[in-house]
């Protein structure tokens, strides 16, 4: 009988499809907020790049996502066994 090895999620993971999101609206907003503000939007939000700020900030939370999901990765237990038999197995409790 062969024995199945667990696996991570890969792509499937949420951490890593809400780090994709994330970082398409963030590059969307750097580019907004860099080259089409105009003096009037500046004014409206008290002279500061709000565009420009939030894809900075989507683009960090993006690459957080990713390191995280890179670093605990979800792993996925063989057909037929209980995500809490390979935890304790991956532990030694």
């Amino acid at each position: 009988m062969s024995e199945q090895k667990s696996h991570s999620a890969g792509l499937f993971d949420l951490r890593l499809v809400i780090a994709m999101l994330f970082a398409v609206y963030g590059v969307v907003l750097v580019v907004v907020g860099a080259w089409f503000t105009d003096e009037t939007e500046l004014a409206k939000a008290g002279d500061m790049n709000i565009n420009l700020w939030s894809g900075i900030g989507m683009a960090l939370l993006s690459a957080l996502f990713a390191v995280w999901a890179k670093l605990r990765p979800v792993v996925v237990p063989p057909d037929g066994t209980k995500a809490s038999d390979v935890d304790s197995d991956a532990t030694g409790h």
